[in-house]
C-alpha cells in the first residue's frame, strides 16, 4: 500500500465514522488521526511472524478521539472486511482472510477495553457523586440534593436505589429507557422483580451477600426482559451505601446497557466458530462441543465421531481449478447437513476435505455405522459444478464408545487413525475402530521409534545359516542374518523389524553395520579354514540397493577388514532388480568389478524378465522355498513345481549362474534338488540359523 493508497483508506474511513459519534475535532485532524490507525493496520498485517496485537491500539485510540458509539466500531470493521485487502492489494485469499479477521478482533478487543476503562471512570465519578451528595446534605442539604438530582437525572448510565429490603424508591430517565418499563411500574417493583431466568446462582449469592453487609460492592453481567419482549444484556454494579454507624442503608446500582457490544460479540464468535466457507461449524467450535460432551455426560453415555475424508479431491482441485473444488465442498456439506439430523448431532468442516459428524447420544456402534452409510449413499448421485459432473465418494473412519475414562484428543487421534485405514482399503468406504490393530500398530511405532538408539546400544546381532553342496555336502558358504535382542521382548526375528527399518530408512545403516559384522566373522573364517572358508552372503534391501554409497561402503568395509571380495555375496531380491533405473544397475556392476559375488533371492516368486536378466551382472539365483513344498515327498512330487524348478535351474545353467534352492527341510527335498541341477541347498535340513561359534563347528565338521 502507498502513500497515496493510505491516505485515501484513512479519508475513506474518516468520512465512514463522521456523524456515529461527537467528536471535538476537525475533519482534517480526524483523518489525520487515522492515517496513523491505518499505518498500524499495515504494519501488524504485513507483520511475519504475523501479530494483530497492534491493532488492539487502534480500537484504543477510536475511544480516545471520542468514536465511542457502538455503530462507529462496526462501521470501523465492515470497512476493513470490505476495503483493506482491495487497497493493499492482496488476493481475496483464505489466507489474508484470516488475517483481516484477527486484526478485526484484535481491534474490538482495544475498542472493548478502552470503551470499558472509559465507561468504569464515569461509573467511579457518578458512585462518588452519589456518596459526596449524601454527606454533603448533613452540610448543605439544598446544595447537594440539587448536584445529586443533576447527576441522577441527566447520567447516561441508568441508576437505581432500593432499601434493605430491596423495594425500589428512585430511578432515572436511563433506567427507565433501558427497562423499557415507565418510573411509577418501577418504584412498585423490588429486586428480585428483575430476576431473569438466565441469571446464575452466583448472582443471587453475590446480592445476598451484598444486603448482609458481607460485601460493599460487586459486579455482574445481567440480562433483562422488555415488556415487549426484548432482551437488554447490562453491566451492572451494585454498591452499598453505609450510615455514619456502618450500618447498611440504601443500595445503588448503576446499569450500563451493553446490548449492542454483546450482539458484536456475539457475531464476531459466530465469525470465529464457522467455516467461512460452507458455513459449518469450523474445528474449534467442535471441540468446544465435544469436550463439553465428554465432561458433562455421565457414566454409561457413549458417544460416537464419523471422520469424513473426500477421496481423490486434490485431483479435482489440481485439474479444474480451486473455485470448482470450493463449490464442491459447499455442495458436500449441504448434503452432509440435509443427511445428518438431531440436536445431538454436529456436523463440521476440520479443513481442507476433511468432516466430522459428532453423535452426543449415541446408541451403539451399529448406528454409527447406519449414519455412515447414510453419508456414503448421500454422496453417490454426481455433482454438478460449472459444467462439470463430478462423481464423490469419501472414507469415514468411525469411532463409537462410552465417554469414561475418555478424552476429546483421544478420540481425535483415534478417529483419525480409522480415517487412515479406510483410505487405506479403498474408496468410498467406512472402518471401524479396533483397538488390537491400533494397539499392534502403535507398538509397531513404538518399536521403530527405538531402532536408532538399539543400533548404537549394539541390541542388533548376526546369525549364520549355511549353504551346502547338494553332492558333497560342504559348507559353500553362510548366509547373514540380523536379529535383534529388545530389552523387554527377547529375541525379534527379521519380519518384526525389517519393514520398519524399510520404512524410516534405518535399514541402510543397519544393512551398513550387518555387512561390516558378516565380513569381519568371513574374514576369521578365511583365515582358519583358508581356501575351504565359506564365502558370507549379505542381503541388501531395495533401499540400500538404491543408495548411492553402497558401493564405496561395499569397497571400504572390504579394505578395513581385509576379506577377499570372492568371499563376499550380495543377495538382492527379484523385484529389486528386475527392471530397475540405471544407477543401481551401474552399482551391481561397479560391485562385479572388485570381485564381489550377486545373487536374486527369492526367484521365481516375482516377475521375471528373463531377457533383461541375461544382461545383469548375477553370479546365482536362489529359487524361492515356496517351491520346495511340492517336492517334500519323493512318491508325492508336485510335478507341476518339479517342471517349474527345473525350467528355472536349466534357465540359470543357460545364463551361466549357479544355483542354490531355498528352504529345504527333509532329505528327499536335498536329493530331488540335486538330481535337478541346483548346486546348494540351504534350509532347517542342515541348520538352523545360529551363533557364528555353531557355524564354525558346522564348517569344520563338513570340511
Amino acid at each position: 500500500m502507498s502513500r497515496t493508497d493510505r491516505r485515501r483508506f484513512a479519508a475513506v474511513w474518516a468520512q465512514t465514522l463522521m456523524g456515529t459519534s461527537y467528536v471535538p475535532m476537525t475533519s482534517a485532524e480526524v483523518e489525520g488521526r487515522l492515517l496513523g490507525c491505518t499505518e498500524r493496520l499495515v504494519e501488524s498485517l504485513l507483520s511475519d511472524p504475523f501479530d494483530p496485537a497492534a491493532a488492539q491500539d487502534v480500537g484504543d485510540d477510536l475511544v480516545a478521539v471520542h468514536f465511542t458509539s457502538a455503530d462507529s466500531l462496526a462501521r470501523t470493521i465492515d470497512l476493513i472486511g470490505d476495503q483493506f485487502l482491495d487497497v493493499l492489494h492482496l488476493d481475496d485469499g483464505p489466507g489474508w482472510r484470516r488475517r483481516i479477521a484477527a486484526l478485526q478482533g484484535s481491534l474490538c478487543t482495544g475498542f472493548v477495553q478502552a470503551a470499558r476503562k472509559r465507561t468504569l471512570d464515569e461509573q467511579e465519578a457518578i458512585r462518588q457523586a452519589v456518596l459526596d451528595a449524601r454527606d454533603a446534605v448533613e452540610q448543605a442539604l439544598r446544595t447537594s440534593e440539587a448536584r445529586f438530582r443533576a447527576i441522577f437525572a441527566e447520567a447516561a448510565i441508568g441508576i437505581c436505589i432500593a432499601d434493605m429490603a430491596g423495594q425500589v424508591l428512585e430511578v432515572n430517565s436511563s433506567l427507565r429507557r433501558i427497562l423499557g418499563r415507565p418510573t411509577e411500574e418501577l418504584k412498585r417493583m423490588t429486586t428480585h422483580d428483575l430476576l431473569h431466568p438466565a441469571d446464575s446462582e452466583g448472582f443471587w449469592r453475590l446480592y445476598e451477600e451484598l444486603v448482609r453487609g458481607e460485601r460493599d460492592q460487586y459486579r455482574v453481567e445481567k440480562q433483562f426482559t422488555r415488556p415487549d419482549g426484548g432482551r437488554a444484556w447490562t453491566d451492572v454494579i451494585v454498591s452499598l451505601v453505609r450510615g455514619e454507624d456502618g450500618m447498611p442503608l440504601y443500595q445503588v446500582a448503576m446499569i450500563e446497557d451493553v446490548t449492542d457490544r454483546k450482539l458484536l460479540q456475539d457475531r464476531l464468535r459466530h465469525q470465529a466458530m464457522h467455516d467461512p466457507l460452507t458455513g459449518l461449524p469450523n474445528r474449534a467450535l467442535f471441540m468446544e462441543r465435544l469436550t463439553s460432551a465428554m465432561r458433562t455426560k455421565q457414566d454409561g453415555e457413549r458417544v460416537a465421531l464419523c471422520y469424513m475424508d473426500l477421496d481423490g479431491f486434490k485431483v479435482i482441485n489440481d485439474s479444474l481449478g480451486h473455485h470448482v473444488g470450493d463449490d464442491l465442498l459447499v455442495a458436500v456439506s449441504e448434503r452432509l447437513a440435509m443427511s445428518v439430523h438431531g440436536e445431538d448431532r454436529l456436523v463440521a468442516r476440520m479443513g481442507g476435505d476433511e468432516f466430522v459428524i459428532l453423535i452426543e447420544d449415541s446408541a451403539s456402534t451399529e448406528q454409527a455405522i447406519e449414519i455412515a452409510d447414510e453419508i456414503l449413499d448421500a454422496l453417490v448421485e454426481p455433482i454438478r459444478i460449472g459444467g462439470h459432473e463430478l462423481s464423490v465418494s469419501a472414507s469415514i473412519g468411525i469411532v463409537e464408545r462410552p465417554v469414561h475414562g475418555q478424552s476429546a484428543a483421544e478420540l481425535m487421534r483415534d478417529a483419525d487413525v480409522t480415517l487412515y485405514w479406510a483410505k487405506a482399503e479403498g474408496k468410498g468406504q467406512w472402518a471401524l475402530f479396533d483397538p488390537d490393530r491400533n494397539a499392534t500398530e502403535v507398538a509397531q511405532y513404538r518399536l521403530s521409534a527405538t531402532m536408532p538408539a538399539a543400533l548404537e546400544g549394539e541390541e542388533f546381532y548376526v546369525e549364520y545359516q549355511p549353504l551346502v553342496g547338494l553332492r558333497e555336502y560342504g559348507v559353500v558358504g553362510v548366509e547373514a542374518l540380523a536379529r535383534w535382542w529388545h530389552p523387554d521382548l527377547g529375541r525379534l526375528g527379521p519380519d518384526r523389524f525389517i519393514a520398519l527399518a524399510e520404512e524410516t530408512g534405518l535399514i541402510v545403516p543397519l544393512g551398513r553395520w550387518v555387512l561390516r559384522q558378516a565380513c569381519k566373522q568371513a574374514k576369521e573364517w578365511q583365515d582358519e579354514f583358508g581356501d575351504a572358508a565359506p564365502f558370507v552372503s549379505v542381503n541388501l534391501a531395495v533401499r540400500q540397493s538404491r543408495d548411492p554409497n553402497l558401493a564405496s561402503d561395499v569397497e571400504t568395509i572390504l579394505r578395513e577388514t581385509d576379506l577377499d571380495p570372492s568371499r563376499l555375496q550380495l543377495e538382492l531380491t527379484e523385484s529389486a532388480v528386475m527392471g530397475t533405473a540405471d544407477e543401481p544397475i551401474e552399482t551391481l556392476w561397479a560391485l562385479t568389478k572388485m570381485g564381489v559375488r550377486i545373487a536374486i533371492d527369492d526367484f521365481g516368486t516375482g516377475y521375471s524378465n528373463l531377457a533383461y536378466l541375461r544382461h545383469l551382472p548375477v553370479h546365482e539365483l536362489k529359487i524361492a522355498g515356496s517351491f520346495m513344498s511340492g517336492l517334500r515327498d519323493p512318491e508325492k512330487a508336485d510335478p507341476v513345481d518339479a517342471r517349474i524348478v527345473g525350467t528355472l535351474v536349466d534357465l540359470a545353467h543357460t545364463l551361466g549362474l549357479t544355483v542354490t534352492a531355498e528352504g529345504v527341510e527333509t532329505h528327499a527335498q536335498a536329493r530331488r534338488m540335486a538330481e535337478i541341477g541346483c548346486e546348494t541347498g540351504q534350509g532347517y535340513f542342515f541348520a538352523r540359523p545360529c551363533s557364528p561359534e555353531r557355524i564354525r563347528a558346522f564348517i569344520a565338521d563338513h570340511v
